[in-house]
């Protein structure tokens, strides 16, 4: 049978009746009529027909104040469909549940509808009252409540029935379980700040269990200048890097621990791998399931250092990654934490520092001689792996990854500078291999070239050594490498320098010996490295090249690269 098409007037009509009949009846029953209708369209058109009425009904609610027990039942009940779980009041206590599965919410209410508790029970636990989640309903801060509800709803995103959710959410208490006996090993203190000293030197870094639908999380890495704001203003906490631990479905099995591995942490005397059981039927299950690291932003990260971290595991992660060169990633990640977009990537950054100095970067997009093309990395929104004991190797990754975008990010800023722009100093960074990179700049004294070498051992063991022509001084590179690891600021590191020059009575520091690259990069004996003499940008005579020292060919690249960028700024 044909539907009859409603025209303008048939829907203006009915629009009239309806007001006629309603007029004089309360929000309240035009409310319920609104939740009837679609707690019928429910059984019978699924969902998606469901749509306008739920739209219509979060409007009149938003509209209403919750102000009784019926009111705030009624709210739960619509938050609890928004995120597909069932919701059921009590048939003799003003109490309401929110269920699922896996887990239930008991809420519990004065006959006024204001909120007493709010317990959270997780599949075979006991329930467990719940402060943030009753200072939300308290305060009808509702949408906060739907957000939290849905952290704990993300849990247990696993494929296929109750038993294997069961059995991954096992497996995921056994690794936090693990993972906080873990965080007691004892070991030695660095640092004076507890929280500063198990970010940066501890096995799982500062761990902070998973509560009130929040999963466990995992601060590892955080800047001198965090470190400093935490020193400087008691109270505040300047979070640093971190990651969250959580279980999700996968399309293939992984052997999963679904028992601690660890037996008894108060007797550990030292950091031993052989501490942890080996995973035999008794302790593991095969699951379609694996476990993450999640960083709550894309983090980018270098092709070498997914690489380790895939050796480690044994997961792939490749089939899910975009490679592109590695500082072109970066400035993009960095310009757009600051909400700025990236338009032209070989503009130079302007740099303000004290004292009205500013100092202008360019990042060299270009592959070194050595190299067959740039370096490359990727975005990474979570890292798989199998077993607790993977862990700590993978979080120094992170910090050695962390600690070398943290100097690189120090030259990139919202402010551009055009190449003519009487900025103080200029200065080119240049990837060199792995985690090396150099810093070239028209010596402070003369016009030659200098280079500051920097390598990133890992976190807490950057080296860096100055490259340019006049007498030794080896106490130059100890300060360098000093004020380098304190303020983990490329900026900051080359005023320190600029200073330093005043100080050696127009004998600057020679070369004293070249950088020792991996011998998977040894370039040909052949190349050199070159000093260049800068002529004035509107001057027509060639680029004066002197040989200094045999050296890698990565820095003949770079004197390449500075003659041909930073000419018309200098």
């Amino acid at each position: 049978m044909k539907q009859e098409t409603k025209t303008p007037l048939h829907i203006n009509a009915l629009m009239v009746k309806l007001r006629s009949k309603y007029a004089e009846k309360q929000w309240n029953e035009t409310f319920n009529l609104v939740r009837r209708c679609m707690d019928k369209s429910t059984s019978g058109f699924g969902l998606a027909s469901n749509r306008p009425l739920l739209g219509c009904l979060e409007g009149l609610q938003k509209a209403l104040n919750v102000t009784s027990l019926t009111a705030m039942a009624t709210r739960l009940e619509t938050i609890a469909k928004q995120k597909g779980l069932g919701s059921h009041q009590s048939p003799t206590e003003p109490t309401c549940y929110i269920t699922s599965d896996m887990f239930y919410l008991e809420v519990l209410m004065e006959p006024s509808g204001e909120v007493l508790d709010v317990k959270v029970a997780h599949h075979g636990e006991a329930p467990v009252t719940c402060e943030e989640l009753i200072k939300l309903l308290r305060l009808k801060n509702f949408e906060d409540f739907s957000k939290k509800l849905e952290g704990l709803s993300s849990l247990y995103h696993i494929h296929g029935d109750s038993e294997t959710k069961i059995k991954t959410y096992l497996a995921l208490q056994s690794l936090e379980t693990d993972l906080m006996k873990m965080s007691r090993f004892p070991r030695p203190v660095v640092n004076t700040n507890p929280r500063i000293d198990a970010i940066l030197h501890g096995r799982v870094g500062n761990l902070v269990p998973r509560r009130e639908g929040n999963p466990m999380s995992i601060e590892y890495f955080i800047t001198p200048y965090d470190q400093l704001e935490e020193q400087m203003m008691p109270g505040l906490s300047c979070y640093g890097n971190k990651v969250l631990v959580t279980v999700d479905g996968t399309s293939i099995l992984h052997k999963l621990p679904v028992a601690s591995l660890i037996e008894d942490s108060q007797q550990v005397e030292n950091e031993r791998a052989s501490l942890f059981r080996g995973l035999d039927g008794a302790v593991s299950m095969d699951l379609p399931a694996c476990f993450f690291l999640k960083f709550p932003e894309p983090f980018p990260i270098l092709t070498s250092f997914i690489e380790n971290i895939q050796r480690l595991t044994g997961i792939s992660m490749a089939e899910e990654l975009q490679y592109i060169p590695f500082y072109q990633l970066l400035t993009k990640a960095v310009l757009e934490q600051k909400h700025c977009t990236v338009d032209h990537l070989d503009q130079y950054f302007l740099v303000s520092l004290p004292d009205n100095h500013f100092h202008s970067y360019v990042l060299s997009q270009e592959a070194s001689l050595h190299l067959k093309k740039p370096p490359e990395g990727a975005l990474i929104n979570k890292i798989p792996f199998s077993h607790p004991e993977q862990v700590p190797s993978i979080l120094e990754i992170l910090r050695h990854q962390s600690a070398y975008n943290t100097l690189i990010a120090s030259c990139i800023t919202v402010n551009r500078a055009d190449k003519g722009f009487p900025a103080s100093l200029h200065f080119e960074v240049n990837y060199l291999a792995d985690s090396s990179f150099s810093v070239s700049f028209q010596h402070p004294l003369n016009d030659t070239l200098a280079t500051v070498v920097v390598d990133v051992d890992n976190s807490r063991h950057i080296t860096s050594k100055l490259y340019t022509t006049g007498a030794p001084d080896m106490s130059v590179n100890d300060y360098i490498t000093k004020v380098l690891n304190r303020c983990m600021s490329i900026p900051v590191t080359m005023r320190a320098i600029s200073r330093k020059a005043a100080q050696w009575n127009n004998v600057p520091p020679a070369i004293t010996e070249a950088p020792i690259l991996p011998s998977s990069t040894t370039p040909p004996p052949t190349c050199s490295y070159y000093v260049v003499s800068v002529p004035a940008p509107d001057s027509d005579a060639e680029v004066n090249i002197q040989t200094i020292n045999p050296y890698p060919d990565a820095l003949v690249n770079v004197s390449c690269m500075v003659s041909k960028q930073l000419l018309s700024a200098l």
